[in-house]
């Protein structure tokens, strides 16, 4: 009986599973045909961008900087013992615009908006105003997810290349006033290593993270059922599962641009 039923449990978690895959894909098809339908509505897009870019600013600015402090602080950590200090801003640099920018920023608007979006879509789930949508023969995917949609594939890369120059300003201050590199080397030695296809590979990684955020906080918050507590399960299943996807696409799309092509 015990097999039974572990047997059981695990055929209905793969079956949930691709009832899940399947329906955020059909809404991720949907979004984008309603995106090249008219009417188009630019305010609404323009007040996500707003929410989503402007207003993630803070907490973009607070993690990326004391994120580039801590890099230059590790790496110099290890770089005194061999006496290459010298080569702390490229480490840190390169990381930034190649990893750590895209996937903290990423993480840190799929915990903010994210969480946001399935809250307020849930919301309308369960007050029954997606339902009101339909009778007024307004498509909620074009009304509700599509500027949002926008919105996010926008403001995320926008948001990285922010973080990303924050990141390296951090990285600038232990560099310049406690390891003792002038400002001009610190310049050199950031920019110099860079290459178009760091730059490109990050921010190419930041439009299907906004995919992710998007579509899976969309879908989540409207299946919602059950009230005030499955819009609070909604929210968090909607974070966990965007953090797990952008991790875990992290590390594919690192593989294929580093390792394979």
């Amino acid at each position: 009986m015990r097999i039974e039923r572990w047997v059981t449990d695990c055929g209905q978690r793969v079956m949930d599973g691709v009832r899940f895959a399947g329906g955020a894909f059909y809404l991720f098809l949907q979004t984008l045909f309603w995106i090249a339908l008219p009417p188009f509505r630019p305010r609404q897009s323009y007040e996500q961008m707003v929410r989503i870019g402007v207003d993630s600013l803070p907490i973009a600015t607070l993690t990326s900087f004391f994120i580039g402090i801590v890099l230059a602080f590790q790496s110099a950590y290890q770089m005194h013992k061999v006496s290459a200090e010298i080569y702390i801003p490229s480490l840190v640099s390169i990381s930034m615009t190649r990893e750590i920018g895209p996937v903290l920023t990423a993480l840190v608007v799929a915990g903010r908006v994210g969480a946001s979006i399935a809250a307020e879509l849930g919301s309308m789930k369960v007050t029954e105003q997606i339902d009101a949508l339909e009778t007024l023969a307004s498509n909620p995917v074009k009304y509700l997810v599509a500027p949002r949609f926008v919105a996010l594939f926008t403001m995320l890369p926008l948001l990285t290349v922010y973080a990303d120059f924050v990141g390296i300003c951090g990285g600038y201050l232990v560099s310049v006033l406690k390891l003792g590199l002038s400002p001009s080397l610190y310049i050199k030695m950031s920019f110099d290593p860079l290459s178009l296809k760091d730059i490109f590979t990050g921010l190419f990684k930041t439009l299907v993270f906004s995919t992710i955020i998007c579509i899976i906080s969309c879908f989540e918050g409207m299946r919602v059922e059950g009230g005030a507590e499955g819009v609070g399960r909604a929210t968090t299943q909607a974070v966990v599962t965007s953090f797990i996807l952008i991790i875990v696409s992290d590390a594919f799309f690192t593989v294929v641009f580093y390792f394979i092509t």
